[in-house]
């Protein structure tokens, strides 16, 4: 495949992925992955209360993409993005930044390895004010649980 094809599958992802995470359409996002995809996000442990932040098929990431649609809204998660994304043709980048015009949202840095014009290695970095929310999140729920527990 020449490059330009390759910079339309970069493209065609960077679009597609967001429009379809953004209105919580699980089987049209899952048909952007390989079937053996990886997904490793630090959100994969607080939402599947599993010990590991890595997914991997496409059973694993629809029980993820599933439970994620469940546990929003969250007034923190904006999908404010500029239309700035770097690829090389097989790999692609793109920052939802922190701090946006009207506010400030999760920071998170989205990194992407295609095959075959499909994501077979997805990486999600939190940025500090993300990670700042997670680590709230799971204290409040191990209160919780210590409490229901009493």
């Amino acid at each position: 495949m020449n490059n330009h094809n390759n910079h339309k599958d970069c493209e065609n992802i960077y679009l597609k992925w967001h429009e379809y995470a953004k209105s919580r359409q699980v089987d049209p996002l899952l048909s952007l992955y390989v079937d053996d995809a990886k997904l490793e996000s630090p959100l994969v442990p607080a939402i599947l209360d599993i010990p590991s932040g890595v997914l991997n098929g496409h059973a694993q990431l629809r029980q993820f993409f599933e439970e994620g649609v469940k546990c929003r809204p969250n007034e923190l998660v904006r999908w404010y993005r500029t239309e700035k994304y770097y690829c090389d043709g097989t790999t692609l980048i793109w920052e939802y930044p922190w701090q946006i015009p009207d506010g400030e949202q999760i920071d998170i840095l989205e990194v992407i390895e295609l095959r075959n014009s499909k994501i077979a290695y997805h990486r999600i970095y939190w940025g500090w004010f993300g990670i700042g929310q997670l680590i709230t999140s799971a204290i409040k729920k191990a209160e919780f649980q210590f409490d229901s527990r009493l």
